[in-house]
């Protein structure tokens, strides 16, 4: 029923992004190339983006997730809200390890607008970390402003969803279901990924990629990357 409706919002995000994903490769490759890091983050719903990128098959093993559980809202769900909204939380959770020049930082946020992703965003970059921004401008524009400033402003890269506010869609008309912004955050990071992948191929750069730990060998091609990382990513321990 929803199959053109997904389809033609993938299709448009990748024609529409195709100039920021070469980017937004382009610095995660640099960090690849520097041994640094790639951290992810975001808040409420967003965190599924950020699991997405984190300790997967096929994925960078590079990666930082930032994390604070007041976010997620499996622990109770209007206090993640209230904390997304809560100025100084980036703040915390970057207190035990900052970004720094050589990472790339991406947040997800389909509004853009709270104070923790904002921040979040403002602290990296003032850290000297280029940030990469996976949000809906058009979602940004609607959405009743909480920050000093927005998640597009904060960025160096924007990767724009394209959701519509409220993020259902559908029935078309009259939107009141089947939220996208997590199938599209998703679609754009593994653009990026693939887009990566190439280009390092034919650089001659090796990326650090997990292995799906349930084939033969998968954990034998894991533990040389867990070693590497873990003392630089605490969630890999």
């Amino acid at each position: 029923m929803i199959h053109d409706l997904v389809a033609g919002a993938l299709a448009r995000a990748g024609e529409r992004n195709a100039r920021e994903i070469e980017r937004a490769a382009g610095l995660v490759l640099a960090a690849v190339r520097a041994d640094a890091l790639v951290f992810t983050g975001g808040a409420g719903h967003s965190l599924a983006s950020v699991a997405e990128t984190f300790y997967r098959a096929g994925g960078l093993a590079c990666v930082y997730p930032l994390y604070h559980p007041d976010l997620l809202p499996l622990h109770s769900a209007a206090g993640s809200t209230t904390a997304e909204r809560r100025s100084g939380l980036a703040a915390e959770v970057l207190a035990g390890r900052a970004p720094g020049p050589e990472d790339v930082v991406f947040v997800f946020s389909n509004s853009g607008v709270n104070p923790y992703p904002v921040e979040l965003a403002e602290a990296a970059r003032a850290a000297g970390a280029p940030v990469v921004a996976v949000t809906s401008r058009a979602s940004v524009e609607a959405a009743p402003r909480r920050s000093h400033s927005t998640l597009p402003e904060q960025a160096d890269v924007v990767l724009d969803t394209g959701v519509r506010p409220g993020d259902a869609a559908f029935p078309e008309d009259a939107p009141r279901t089947v939220a996208l912004s997590s199938l599209l955050n998703v679609y754009l990071w593994n653009e990026v990924l693939a887009h990566v992948v190439t280009t390092a191929a034919q650089e001659g750069v090796e990326v650090p990629l997990w292995r799906s730990s349930n084939v033969e060998g998968g954990d034998a091609a894991n533990a040389a990357l867990l070693e590497h990382y873990r003392p630089r990513v605490p969630a890999l321990r």
